[in-house]
């Protein structure tokens, strides 16, 4: 059951075998997914998707930053709600809320996302006023933690491990798909981490492309007095995903 009203689309899932880890909750990277999952449904349902600005425009979404607040993690079978809205149009970029709420209404997952538009034929941004998208009458934002700026100083000392890209990362733009990044990220934890820490909060900045066949460098940092973990993916000395993965 699904419904577009005000700018939201609204979305009712179950926390299929698909979308959990070994907790047998909602994965951390599989919550993205979802939440990237509700938002390009509320896209189509504006009429404002990659798939109508390549058709119509020659133009492509781009999403640079997300950020995710765990208040919660459903249980595998739990019967979820999502609602997925913009919050904004700056112009050249736009800031997307979601929020995943139990049967009882109560908020599991917040969750901002920011996006631009770019020109498929140079690449260069493209004003979201001069484009099928909304410009005002945005409803009131759940989430609004500003996106943080992240160390880029990492020394090979901190390198954990490489990837391939393989032919499976690959996404309708023929680069690593966002969640493979997150996926990789996550590889820095072992198994006995994860089932013993709770992820509270990441945040990943997809900061440059990367394709089939090269090469993906891990870094790790760790600040254990905050409770974060740092992690940069580098591509030929180039930056390409960071993000913070808070933990307690």
């Amino acid at each position: 059951m699904a419904t577009f009203e005000n700018l939201t689309f609204t979305s009712e899932r179950e926390i299929s075998s698909a979308f959990i880890d070994s907790s047998l909750r909602m994965g951390i990277a599989q919550s993205v997914l979802m939440v990237q999952d509700n938002l390009t449904e509320c896209f189509n349902a504006m009429g404002c998707d990659g798939v109508i600005y390549r058709e119509k425009f020659n133009d492509f979404w781009v999403f640079t930053k997300t950020k995710v607040h765990f208040l919660r993690r459903p249980d595998w079978r739990e019967i979820v709600t999502a609602k997925t809205f913009p919050i904004d149009n700056a112009g050249m970029r736009t800031h997307v809320n979601t929020e995943i709420l139990d049967k009882n209404g109560n908020q599991l997952l917040l969750a901002n996302q920011e996006a631009c538009v770019l020109s498929l034929e140079n690449h260069r941004p493209q004003k979201l006023t001069d484009l099928p998208y909304p410009k005002e009458n945005f409803p009131s934002p759940v989430y609004t933690e500003a996106f943080e700026r992240f160390p880029s100083d990492f020394k090979e000392e901190e390198f954990v491990f490489e990837q391939i890209i393989r032919s499976c990362h690959i996404d309708m733009s023929h680069h690593m798909n966002n969640i493979e990044y997150i996926k990789l990220a996550l590889c820095v934890f072992d198994d006995d981490f994860l089932q013993t820490h709770e992820i509270t909060d990441i945040e990943v900045h997809y900061t440059g492309e990367s394709r089939e066949g090269q090469t993906l460098r891990v870094f790790r940092r760790d600040d254990e007095n905050a409770g974060k973990t740092f992690i940069h993916i580098k591509e030929s000395g180039r930056c390409v995903f960071e993000c913070c993965i808070c933990h307690q």
